[in-house]
């Protein structure tokens, strides 16, 4: 009898299919704990005023005459000849008196907005690597198939609630308008927020208008309900090159949201020491701020930080490093300062997806978290140093991040969680396994991690053996299996698609 009853038992299994990925249901992140003060008032105010120095005795290079005039007319001192701009502390003051401290992003599925600021976290798919990678097919040049993989997941997984624009540039493309094709498949593949290539003018708008189309509205009423974001790189020490500063103006024009984010490696583009580097950071990080301010006053922008350390034995930049978990937590208290959203990033210098590539990752992720980032950028699937998006890395980090999500919920202390019934139900030296309290809650209790193994060594072996990362390979594949695409209106498609046909005829062979 009991031959046909397991049988009959293992049939009803293999009706139901294969079990789903076990993850969190979406949801809005708070972070409920309070910021971490890695430095005190008097340390902040140093950084602060050592800035302002910067911005008024130094200043910033500027390589945008449309930059340059606006600077002017608003009183900076600027040098034509050298496109040196210097303002003063009082410019910097009634800029910030017209920023947001929050804000949302409205993608084409309400359901998917995302709030910029307070205690919100938001975690984003690594964007700007020229490579992908696999271990079934190894390190290769980022391609649109892959692109579109990549999204799939970001789609799939509820913890990462913004793509950044390209994932993986996909280089078989027209470099000069494959940002629409990238786009596209970002509206099209999910109903997430993204962020859009604000290098130069037209790759900006490109992005505001499809985002637009997308969400069915002109660009009057997206300037009011904003849905796309955009990082401008500083080129650190002190410089805003024409695209990023062209990017910029042209987001905030159209008062899209703008992460100014200078890239300060200390010992390479910045001083070799944390207080240094924090003070150019703030410098340049206020300059743009500014900048987006004289454009559109109201204009949803953010305090980006991206400061780490290099090797100094070979000048390789080096990310998740304590300095660099230190700068995540202290870039925080600045952002606080000045009342600002704060975006910051997690990373790793790994070439593999590897144990260092997971503690470097969480070592800079707790300091994202400490500093209360708002938006933790390229918080899914960085690999070497950010020229890498690793299919592996990205479920690694999907992983981390959900521990961290359940981390930062609050311990609930009442009458029912407290158990004191069942503690006095069961005898000493006893247990709680069939406990009725345990009974009604053990489905729920814990958190059920998708890429962990806690068999004992026999029973992994006997499955296989196989450690985080060729796990990892096959969750990655099975996520795309169970990847669903969101409906999109066949009239808004057509719409995008004609936008589409009709800018790469405009731009033809030169620049958008």
């Amino acid at each position: 009898m009991s031959e046909p009853r397991r049988k009959r038992g293992a049939e009803r299994m293999s009706n139901r299919g294969p079990a789903a990925i076990p993850q969190l249901p979406r949801r809005r992140v708070e972070n409920p704990y309070p910021p971490m003060a890695l430095l005190s008032a008097d340390q902040i105010e140093a950084i602060h005023q050592a800035s302002m120095h910067i911005l008024e005795n130094f200043g910033i290079e500027v390589m945008s005459t449309r930059a340059l005039s606006l600077f002017e007319r608003a009183g900076a001192r600027v040098d034509h000849a050298t496109m040196n701009v210097r303002i003063d502390r009082g410019m910097v003051e009634e800029a910030l008196k017209s920023t947001r401290s929050h804000y949302t992003l409205t993608p084409r599925n309400p359901a998917h907005a995302i709030h910029l600021g307070g205690n919100t976290i938001n975690f984003t798919l690594v964007a700007g690597p020229p490579n992908v990678h696999d271990m079934e097919r190894g390190r290769r040049a980022g391609n649109m198939p892959d692109y579109q993989n990549l999204v799939r997941l970001a789609q799939h997984f509820n913890c990462i609630h913004m793509l950044g624009n390209q994932v993986c540039a996909p280089i078989e493309l027209p470099a000069n308008t494959r940002h629409m094709d990238t786009y596209f498949a970002n509206l099209t593949l999910t109903d997430k927020c993204f962020h859009v290539s604000a290098i130069g003018r037209g790759r900006a708008l490109d992005g505001i208008e499809m985002m637009a189309i997308a969400r069915g509205l002109t660009l009057e009423q997206i300037a009011q309900d904003p849905g796309i974001t955009t990082i401008i790189s500083v080129n650190s020490p002190r410089r805003f090159d024409e695209m990023m500063a062209e990017g910029l103006m042209t987001m905030a024009e159209y008062a899209q949201s703008v992460a100014v984010t200078p890239f300060t490696l200390m010992g390479a583009m910045s001083p070799v020491t944390l207080a240094g580097a924090l003070a150019q950071q703030n410098a340049e990080a206020l300059f743009g701020i500014v900048l987006t301010q004289l454009v559109r006053p109201g204009a949803p922008v953010m305090y980006g930080a991206f400061t780490s350390n290099v090797d100094m034995k070979s000048g390789a930049p080096a990310f998740g490093t304590p300095e660099n978990t230190k700068a995540n937590i202290a870039s925080g208290q600045l952002a606080r300062r000045y009342k600002l959203p704060y975006r910051t990033t997690p990373g790793s210098a790994s070439n593999a997806a590897d144990a260092q590539g997971a503690y470097e990752t969480l070592m800079a992720l707790w300091g994202a978290v400490l500093g209360h980032g708002n938006l933790v950028y390229h918080a899914a699937g960085w690999q070497e140093g950010g020229l890498t998006a690793s299919f592996e890395k990205l479920i690694i980090d999907v992983e981390m991040m959900q521990h961290m999500m359940e981390f930062l919920r609050p311990i609930v202390v009442d009458e029912s969680e407290l158990a004191v019934e069942a503690l006095g139900a069961v005898p000493t030296g006893g247990h709680f396994f069939g406990e009725p309290h345990t009974l009604e809650r053990y489905a729920t209790a814990f958190y059920q991690p998708m890429l962990s193994n806690w068999q004992n060594y026999e029973a992994w072996q006997e499955a296989g053996g196989l450690d985080t990362t060729a796990r990892a390979t096959r969750l990655w594949k099975k996520a795309l299996e169970e990847y669903v695409e969101p409906v999109m209106d066949p009239a808004v498609r057509e719409a995008l698609e004609a936008y589409m046909a009709r800018r790469k005829e405009t731009i033809g062979q030169g620049e958008p």
